[in-house]
């Protein structure tokens, strides 16, 4: 009789799925791995990047490659905070009430060009990501378990959309701006493209389950942290608010800096960018590789910081010199 093959453990099969992304998602690291970070820290993201740059895709291969739900929103300004949250269906035979569920029941979700919506339907939608339930006539509907939302806006085109108000930018886990790729890169897409076409069927894939996914989140709080190192994120986040205790220069730069969200969120990150790395504790480098992503959008730069050409990764850069790793 055979002996037993043990299963990959909990890592390595995060680790074979960030490989397969990244085969799939030519010159997109940085997206790959912050989807998954988001993954593992429970949270969600919001992507800025021009048209073209397999936003889409990325998270459409993810759902693959977790065998979860996926469902695309196309934000538009005539949708409905119904069309995203479901409605009440009335049926005649019986006189009653049966909620169809909208396309936010799913494990991942992508809320494409997310500010061309109105405020009613980007609270519907934020709502739903910060309780995780559904409330629709008097009745409340849980999401499922697994279930993370990828935003995206566009930079280039500001006419018709409907900035989202910072304190809805604060319910993403990260703000994460993507550029074109490399080169060398597109290269390899020309030819990725090229081989999916002639292919008449998709090879098979290995698939992680989500249960897989909830003990890799649980691993991610029992990682050590040294008092230095929470100390160090909770000053960083500190800096936001008074500046000027760190920098004098810096004093009026800021207009208001992140809330206890940002300090929650830069320590989830913190701890996923380490467990990714295979490591069983947390530094000060796993802080300053998330920091922007995690803040960028919960500070305001002041007019007079505006002025200089001074925008919120700019403003981390200096707020990050002047505060002590330990």
């Amino acid at each position: 009789m055979e002996a037993a093959v043990a299963p990959p453990s909990v890592h390595r099969q995060l680790l074979g799925l960030r490989q397969t992304l990244r085969a799939r998602i030519i010159g997109q690291n940085t997206l790959v791995d912050r989807l998954l970070m988001a993954l593992l820290a429970d949270g969600h993201i919001l992507v800025e990047g021009p048209p073209g740059l397999a936003k889409t895709k990325a998270i459409k291969e993810l759902a693959c490659g977790l065998d979860a739900g996926f469902q695309r929103i196309q934000f538009t300004p005539d949708l409905l905070p119904s069309d995203i949250t479901g409605t009440e269906i009335y049926r005649p035979e019986d006189g009653s009430f049966l909620f169809q569920k909208g396309p936010v029941f799913q494990n991942l979700v992508l809320a494409d060009e997310i500010n061309r919506a109105p405020a009613k339907v980007q609270a519907a939608l934020l709502e739903a990501m910060a309780e995780r339930q559904v409330s629709v006539a008097g009745a409340t509907h849980r999401l499922p378990d697994l279930f993370l939302v990828m935003a995206t806006q566009n930079p280039l085109e500001q006419e018709g959309t409907y900035p989202l108000p910072e304190a809805q930018l604060d319910r993403f886990l990260m703000h994460v701006r993507i550029t074109y790729p490399a080169a060398q890169d597109e290269r390899r897409i020309l030819q990725l493209v090229r081989d999916q076409e002639k292919s008449a069927s998709p090879p098979p894939r290995e698939t992680t389950q989500q249960p897989v996914i909830f003990r890799a989140q649980r691993q991610l709080l029992h990682l050590h942290m040294e008092p230095v190192v929470e100390e160090y994120i909770v000053n960083i986040v500190d800096a936001t608010r008074h500046p000027g205790r760190y920098h004098k220069a810096m004093h009026a730069c800021i207009d208001y800096g992140a809330s206890p969200r940002g300090t929650i969120a830069l320590d989830r990150c913190a701890r996923a960018h380490a467990w990714l790395a295979g490591r069983s504790f947390v530094t000060p480098g796993d802080v300053q590789a998330v920091v922007k992503d995690v803040l960028r959008h919960r500070i305001s730069p002041s007019y007079e910081a505006q002025a200089q050409g001074l925008d919120p990764d700019r403003l981390l850069d200096q707020l990050l010199l002047q505060v002590a790793t330990g």
